[in-house]
């Protein structure tokens, strides 16, 4: 082969060097693997399961149901004059978008090591994937809380969201950013420490339960007022009080929080793609 035909490469592929390196048009030069990957997802997830599709609908209502039976029947825990299971079905459909693309990034590097030993494309795609096909989840499940949203005011229920939806998408990309790089940042670190893989499920659970999720913000504060601020601070409180807040006019919202949040969220995405990017030069020989 001549040397002019040895230099014929479409492109070259070299370590990344910059701190922060996220490479759009590499990106979209591998568009088509990308939707492949996010079809393969949404089809595939529940393919072999009886109730299939069904899985979407089951998990939020029951999660809903059992918070209700839980938290507001027993414990009493008051959620104004918004009935408490759309109260609970709204924290859960925000916080399901934000542990499913957690969990689903958090084992990218130990889940897909014979594939990325083989080929390369650009490992950041499979995270991303993950994101974009649970957004797809995500919309199955808003759409059974707008149906039980109408259901509600059918009956009598004065329920109205307010001018604050419009940063509807902006706290979708809130709960993107942050499964995003929580879940990068675990998934390089259990490329050395495998306990990881153990703790995250049940570090979701307890994560939750600190994310005012079966509970209104206000209701902590009040009643244990020494650990409030360990869920006000949390930036998954103020996301999921902001989606209440947003549809049920219910709740605390604050443009600090806000804007403390989106900080948070833009910080840990980058502080993950960094610990995502230096771990992709050498984890093979590691996992």
């Amino acid at each position: 082969m001549s040397e002019a035909n040895n230099n014929d490469w479409l492109y070259e592929i070299t370590p990344k060097r910059k701190l922060i390196d996220l490479n759009f048009k590499e990106i979209w030069r591998y568009r088509d693997l990308l939707i492949l990957f996010v079809k393969r997802d949404i089809v595939t997830v529940y393919k072999q399961t009886i109730l299939g599709p069904l899985w979407y609908f089951i998990q939020p209502l029951f999660t809903s149901i059992i918070f209700t039976l839980v938290f507001n029947n027993i414990a009493s825990i008051p959620t104004g004059n918004v009935p408490s299971f759309l109260f609970n079905l709204t924290g859960i459909t925000a916080w399901n978008y934000f542990n499913q693309c957690l969990t689903g990034t958090s084992n990218t590097f130990t889940a897909n090591a014979a594939i990325f030993g083989k080929v390369y494309f650009p490992r950041v795609i499979m995270p991303l994937k993950t994101v974009i096909s649970n957004l797809f989840k995500f919309g199955i499940q808003l759409l059974i809380l707008i149906i039980f949203y109408f259901y509600f005011i059918i009956r009598g229920y004065e329920i109205n969201p307010n001018t604050n939806l419009i940063l509807f998408p902006v706290y979708v990309l809130m709960m993107a950013l942050l499964g995003l790089g929580a879940g990068m940042t675990i998934s390089a670190l259990t490329t050395k420490y495998r306990d990881l893989t153990v703790l995250v499920g049940f570090a979701t659970t307890l994560l939750m339960y600190i994310s005012a999720v079966p509970y209104p913000l206000a209701e902590v504060s009040e009643k244990m007022p020494e650990y409030a601020w360990l869920v006000k601070y949390n930036p998954l409180t103020q996301v999921i009080e902001g989606f209440r807040y947003m549809i049920l006019d219910t709740g605390v919202f604050s443009w600090t929080g806000f804007l403390y949040t989106l900080g948070v969220s833009v910080a840990l995405f980058l502080f993950g793609l960094i610990i995502f990017n230096r771990t992709e030069k050498n984890f093979i020989d590691t996992v």
